[in-house]
């Protein structure tokens, strides 16, 4: 599987969720870049945040997070 750029955008903007805490979520403002926006739309409709905007990681999310940091770990 080739990851497309909504992939990486989406990586992206999941990585930035921090993974020691369960208190801290992001919020994508609404003059964010469009697709910063999109990617928390899809983040969401996957089931990996609880809200449009980012919000907080779901259990979903706080597993696909931590694959993702994994793999940043290791190409770096």
């Amino acid at each position: 599987m080739k990851c497309t750029q909504e992939m990486i955008q989406e990586i992206n903007l999941l990585s930035l969720f921090k993974l020691n805490t369960l208190q801290e979520g992001i919020k994508v403002h609404h003059d964010a870049e469009p697709e910063a926006i999109a990617a928390a739309q899809r983040l969401f409709d996957k089931g990996l945040t609880t809200q449009v905007d980012g919000g907080y990681l779901t259990d979903l999310g706080r597993t696909a997070n931590e694959h993702a940091q994994v793999l940043l770990g290791i190409l770096k």
